[in-house]
């Protein structure tokens, strides 16, 4: 299949574009001003439904919803473009509101490593095992999910993009941190790349020959979104051949997908392209936020899980939408997050319940809900650390006070009378250094 972009200039050439009304059309152009706004041919016409793409939740996870914006940005923002602004008083009113929808969450501006004096701004390295590595050709996808967390770097915000072309700065932290195991190569989306590009990046971190780097990953939401990147791309079997180079060498290649919705693992396409991945050795895991209008049902988890093992795939995570961009949109609260996460965990079988979650992925670390009981006469949400930015905080119970309205670790508040949670004088004395 040829592979077409849409994005805000063109989208109105798409063929099924005029059963969307005019009220919803003007939506997409006001929103896709803040936003980024970015699909393609396969998404529109083997995954969306357009007899009912208003509740259609593909629809939603590509195209802008005025919901996305709070009324008060969405108008600022509707003023400007029906007024004719020009583009500079367009691009000042967008990152007035971008500025205000916390365009870098989780303290990642804390996790930029440096080697000999140098800092690795297309790297960041949070937890001690793990580095993540964002080739700078890598920094877009083959479409823009409605919720990324990442989406000021698709807008061209100031400071908010992390990219880096070498990669010796990259081998030469890793020689000196013996501690890190995996290294996740994600963007954007790594698979936007051409194969000689990947080929490059790939062949010199095998030739470094780093015994204690067990682990590659590459993040990607290609799988969904383009699979004829494995099929029918002219660089397809070449980039079938890195993976299976990666599983030759010895070390484990993990492919983490990311599926939001049991819609992505139906086509034909998507069936064959996760067959082509499994035959040269690597192992595809899968994760996804939990996401209102999306896939907030109980039911919708437990589906998209028993498709995934049915077709090989690892369940892996069930995150939290984070605290940036249109979370007021896609957010979940914490007490529904964990019956719906509890209600589909029992609807699988053993083999699915590799899945963890919910699980929030904030600037301490990351950490999910155990459960909500009662405690003393208090009712608490049951936490504990998965990663944290100390090691030694993870998989340690502690407890918060129960907030039906909380979306967010920031909502929370210590339980018992508590002034602290155990790990924020550490974590302040870390964000200092």
């Amino acid at each position: 299949m040829k592979y077409q972009i849409y994005t805000a200039r063109n989208y109105r050439q798409i063929p099924q574009i005029s059963q969307v009304s005019q009220e919803d059309l003007r939506s997409i152009d006001v929103v896709a001003h803040v936003l980024p706004f970015k699909t393609n041919n396969y998404v529109v016409n083997e995954l969306i439904d357009w007899d009912n793409y208003q509740n259609d939740p593909i629809f939603i996870l590509n195209f802008p919803q005025k919901g996305m914006l709070s009324p008060e940005h969405f108008s600022k923002m509707a003023q400007a473009v029906d007024a004719g602004a020009d583009t500079a008083t367009l691009r000042k009113t967008a990152d007035k509101i971008r500025h205000q929808l916390n365009p870098h969450p989780a303290g990642q501006s804390h996790n930029v490593p440096e080697v000999n004096g140098e800092k690795l701004t297309g790297a960041q390295h949070k937890y001690n095992e793990t580095m993540l590595f964002f080739p700078s050709q890598g920094q877009t996808c083959h479409a823009y999910c409605t919720f990324c967390f990442r989406w000021p770097q698709f807008t061209g915000m100031d400071n908010m993009k992390f990219a880096m072309k070498e990669i010796d700065n990259v081998i030469a932290y890793l020689r000196q941190h013996e501690e890190i195991t995996d290294l996740l190569i994600t963007g954007g989306d790594p698979m936007v790349m051409k194969a000689s590009v990947l080929d490059t990046y790939i062949s010199r971190l095998l030739e470094a020959d780093l015994a204690h780097l067990q682990t590659i990953r590459i993040g990607s939401k290609s799988l969904a979104f383009w699979p004829y990147r494995y099929l029918s791309d002219p660089d397809a079997e070449e980039v079938l051949q890195i993976f299976k180079k990666v599983s030759d060498s010895g070390k484990s290649l993990a492919f983490m997908a990311h599926f939001n919705h049991p819609r992505e693992l139906e086509t034909e396409a998507v069936q064959k392209a996760i067959k082509k991945i499994r035959a040269t050795g690597a192992q595809i895991r899968t994760q996804s936020p939990l996401l209102n209008h999306i896939n907030a049902s109980a039911q919708v988890w437990a589906d998209m899980w028993k498709k995934q093992v049915g077709l090989g795939l690892i369940p892996y995570y069930m995150f939290i939408a984070r605290d940036t961009g249109a979370q007021e949109y896609f957010g979940v609260s914490l007490h529904r997050a964990w019956d719906i996460f509890q209600r589909a965990y029992t609807r699988v079988s053993g083999i699915a319940r590799t899945v963890r979650g919910p699980s929030m992925s904030c600037t301490p670390g990351k950490l999910r809900i155990c459960g909500i009981t009662e405690i003393q006469g208090e009712k608490v949400f049951v936490l504990e650390f998965i990663q944290g930015r100390n090691s030694q905080w993870a998989i340690r119970p502690f407890f918060a006070k129960y907030d039906p309205k909380a979306l967010w670790m920031d909502d929370l508040q210590p339980a018992f009378g508590k002034e602290e949670f155990f790990f924020e004088t550490e974590l302040a004395e870390m964000l200092l250094e």
